[in-house]
C-alpha cells in the first residue's frame, strides 16, 4: 500500500504535556523573595517586553509580554456605527471586547464569551474611555480586541497597557497612554504584579486586609481612568496600594515611549536623496 507523504504523522510514543510542566507550590511563603525571585512589600514589576504594528490587517496592533502572561490587541476603525439609533452626532463609540485563547489557561476553555471575559472587556472600556478623544470621531466606533495567548497574572492590567498601545499605534487621537498595574494584599504584606499562583492563593489566617486592586493610570495627566478592587481593605491600605500602583505605572511608562518611538520610526518613510 502506497505511503501518504503528505501527512504528518505523530510520534509513536508521546507523554502528557502536563508531565513537564512544574508543581504549583502548596503555599506560598509570606516573607523573603517570591518564586520568580522578585522581592515582596516592593515595586518590583516582571521584565516587560512590548512591540507595536505586528497585524497588518488591523488599524494598530499590539504585543505584550510580562513573564509568562502574553497579549495580542487589535483595534479597527473609527468606522460607521452598524446601528443607526446607536448614533451620536457628538462623539464616538468605544468597543472593547477581551477573550481568553482556549489554550491560554490550564483549563481547556470555549471560544463563547464568558461572564469573566464580558466584566473583564467592560472594565477595559471604562479604563480606556476618558483618555480617548471621542469628541473627534461623532458618527463613529472604534472596536479594540483583545486577546489573551497565556494567562498568567495581572490579566487586565498588561490588557489597559496593550490596549493603549494599540490606540497609539493606530492613529488614535488620545489625551495621554494609560498604563495599568495590579497588586495583591494579604495582610500587612503585598506583592506588586501578581503571578496567578499569587492571585489565586488564600492565606488559611484570616486577617482583614485580603484582596487585590488593579489601577489605570494616565502619567503625563497624573490621573486615574480605572481602579478595580476585591477583597476588604482598609481605607488606608486601599490608598497607599493605589500609590503603589502608581509607582508600578511609572516604571513601565519608558518602556512603552521607547516601543511607540521604534513602531514611529519603522512606520516613517526612508528620507529622500536630494
Amino acid at each position: 500500500m502506497p505511503t501518504d507523504n503528505k501527512r504528518v504523522r505523530g510520534p509513536e510514543v508521546s507523554q502528557c504535556p502536563f508531565l513537564f510542566s512544574s508543581k504549583p507550590a502548596a503555599s506560598l511563603p509570606l516573607k523573603g523573595p517570591r518564586e520568580d525571585g522578585r522581592q515582596r512589600d516592593q515595586v518590583d514589576v516582571r521584565p516587560v517586553f512590548v512591540r507595536c504594528g505586528l497585524v497588518s490587517q488591523a488599524k494598530g496592533s499590539a504585543y505584550i509580554e510580562a513573564g509568562s502572561t502574553k497579549l495580542m490587541c487589535c483595534v479597527y476603525g473609527p468606522r460607521e456605527i452598524e446601528r443607526k439609533d446607536e448614533t451620536d452626532m457628538t462623539c464616538g463609540r468605544l468597543v472593547t471586547d477581551m477573550r481568553f485563547a482556549p489554550f491560554s489557561c490550564l483549563e481547556r476553555g470555549a471560544w463563547i464569551q464568558g461572564s469573566q471575559e464580558k466584566d473583564l472587556s467592560l472594565m477595559l472600556q471604562e479604563s480606556l474611555q476618558p483618555a480617548v478623544c471621542l469628541n473627534k470621531y461623532p458618527r463613529s466606533q472604534i472596536e479594540v480586541n483583545v486577546m489573551v495567548l497565556e494567562s498568567s497574572g495581572s490579566v487586565l492590567a498588561h490588557a489597559v497597557t496593550c490596549a493603549s498601545l494599540a490606540l497609539a499605534d493606530a492613529g488614535i487621537e488620545m489625551y495621554d497612554l494609560i498604563l495599568g498595574c495590579s497588586m495583591r494584599q494579604d495582610g500587612a504584606s503585598y506583592v506588586v504584579d501578581p503571578s496567578r499562583a499569587e492571585e489565586n492563593w488564600r492565606s488559611s489566617i484570616v486577617e482583614e486586609n485580603q484582596g487585590g486592586l488593579t489601577v489605570a493610570f494616565l502619567p503625563s495627566l497624573n490621573q486615574i481612568s480605572g481602579l478595580e478592587s476585591d477583597g476588604e481593605m482598609t481605607e488606608e491600605t486601599l490608598t497607599a496600594g493605589v500609590r503603589t500602583c502608581i509607582e508600578g505605572c511609572y516604571k513601565l511608562y519608558p518602556v512603552v515611549q521607547h516601543a511607540l518611538c521604534k513602531a514611529v520610526r519603522r512606520a516613517a518613510p526612508p528620507p529622500s536623496e536630494s
